[in-house]
């Protein structure tokens, strides 16, 4: 059984088409990226997934169980760290995780409670009121929050946006270690280099469609070899080299990247060069990587 089970949604406001037929699963203790750039539509999936919006088509299923026919079911194996900062200001950290847990039918629960707070060092700020804290501690609240119940599928959109290095690193730590025993995560991110360490498989969302869905691995070997980054002032680009390029040259742009297969391609790339009159500012050589997957999907190129 998939943990998550999406058919066919759709999904409009307005004249806008947020979700145009998306279609995938995910399975038990996956690490799942969920990426796109801003308006491709994750938000509105995840909303649909926390039941805290409805689709207008199609279905969606969280360990079977469908977030509309069955939503206390469904409800109750999800937790979703929200990218937005909300929360109640009236009550201290402990008080704010034992009512969370209280939504879920939990009487006695601090002992997890006292965990969560350790592996996102919360401990110290137990007592503190939550609109004393910072917006990294606040953010942390808001992950304790969504770990309360112990959900078996755990939703994180954008959970370290804004965010200082040692709350992303503390985070990563105890979501790892929940992924190994078990829990199914899916994360939304624009730090696409978290997305690379941490997925298994990642799914690419554009204009409200599903345009790449693989393996991290499958997706990075889209792109074959290495990358010859070049920084030029000089001569324009040569047409010669144009089919070479990873992704086409913008207008005014002196940055280009060549796509190499072995590292004999590097020096016929440079004659040419030469030859156009071009000056060579800067180089660097480097393997692709999901960044370079995701722009040259999000243009279409792949």
């Amino acid at each position: 059984m998939a943990a998550i089970q999406i058919d066919q949604v759709m999904k409009r406001y307005g004249t806008l088409q947020a979700l145009g037929g998306v279609t995938f699963s995910i399975e038990e203790g996956e690490f799942f990226g969920l990426l796109g750039p801003n308006g491709a539509g994750k938000t509105t999936l995840i909303s649909i997934l926390a039941g805290l919006n409805r689709a207008d088509s199609g279905s969606v299923k969280i360990m079977g169980h469908d977030v509309v026919k069955d939503y206390r079911k469904a409800r109750s194996l999800l937790g979703v760290v929200p990218q937005e900062l909300v929360f109640d200001p009236f009550f201290t950290v402990r008080e704010t995780l034992r009512m969370q847990s209280g939504y879920f039918g939990l009487a006695k629960n601090d002992a997890w409670i006292d965990e969560v707070m350790h592996h996102l060092d919360l401990t110290n700020k137990a007592d503190a009121n939550t609109r004393s804290l910072s917006g990294g501690m606040k953010r942390r609240v808001l992950v304790a929050q969504a770990l309360v119940h112990k959900p078996p599928v755990i939703v994180l959109d954008e959970p370290t946006a804004g965010v200082d290095v040692e709350l992303r690193q503390t985070l990563w730590k105890f979501i790892a270690r929940l992924n190994r025993e078990g829990h199914t995560v899916v994360l939304t991110t624009h730090y696409l280099e978290e997305a690379q360490a941490l997925c298994n498989r990642i799914a690419m969302l554009r204009g409200g469609k599903v345009v790449a869905l693989d393996t991290t691995d499958a997706l990075i070997n889209r792109i074959s070899g290495s990358q010859l980054e070049v920084r030029l002032s000089g001569a324009a680009m040569p047409a010669s080299l144009a089919p070479l390029l990873s992704h086409p040259l913008e207008p005014g742009s002196n940055r280009a990247v060549f796509r190499i297969a072995e590292y004999t391609d590097v020096e016929p790339i440079l004659a040419a060069l030469r030859q156009s009159g071009a000056v060579i500012e800067d180089m660097q050589l480097h393997q692709a990587d999901l960044e370079d997957v995701f722009i040259e999907i999000m243009e279409g190129n792949k």
